[in-house]
């Protein structure tokens, strides 16, 4: 594993890059929660069997974060940061996936499009805040990128409907923070990804 930082608009966000054994087939960027950080259990699973499977997991920690704050920045300053983070790597060969969990996977699914993701893997996908169904965030869920939400039936935040381009996966027992079940909840990651080519 690999650390650096790289200067954004809202200031340096950190950077981990895990590489797989042999040459990548993807690279799975991954962003945190609101008032956590990349070593979340579901996140750390994910990351482990993605990269077993092939995949260069780039693990991304917002400039609020790296400045020691645990109070979330604005929903527009979260993308900016995370767009400098993916244009910093520039074109690839490879097939970007974002990813990430709560706001991590947000931030993830409101820029692939625009940035060009191949795919968006989305652990804990907030629909709404707790209590609060009509504040629906379902339209930030990729209309045009195949993507996969992985959240818990218990989770107080809603659990977004399928669509066309969205398959969701239910994690029965689990809570937001999906540690139920995390082992098969990255198994269920890593087969979406090999389905789709983006792992071995």
């Amino acid at each position: 594993m690999t650390s650096t930082e790289i200067e954004t608009p809202r200031g340096p966000a950190g950077i981990r890059i895990i590489e797989p054994v042999g040459p990548p087939v993807s690279m799975l960027f991954l962003g945190h929660g609101a008032g956590g950080g990349v070593d979340a259990p579901d996140l750390v699973a994910v990351r482990e069997a993605a990269a077993a499977a092939g995949v260069r997991v780039v693990l991304v920690t917002q400039p609020y974060r790296v400045a020691g704050r645990r109070a979330p920045a604005p929903i527009g300053q979260l993308d900016e940061a995370w767009t400098a983070v993916i244009e910093h790597y520039g074109v690839h060969n490879l097939p970007l996936i974002f990813g990430g969990r709560s706001s991590g996977a947000r931030v993830a699914c409101r820029t692939a499009t625009t940035l060009g993701a191949a795919g968006v893997l989305a652990l804990a996908f907030p629909l709404h805040p707790p209590g609060r169904p009509d504040k629906s965030r379902a339209a930030e869920l990729p209309a045009d990128v195949p993507t996969l939400v992985l959240n818990g039936d218990r989770d107080p935040f809603g659990v977004p409907t399928a669509t066309a381009m969205v398959e969701v996966e239910i994690r029965p027992g689990a809570t937001h923070d999906l540690r139920k079940g995390v082992a098969e909840t990255a198994t269920l990651a890593v087969a979406w990804l090999r389905k789709n080519g983006w792992a071995n």
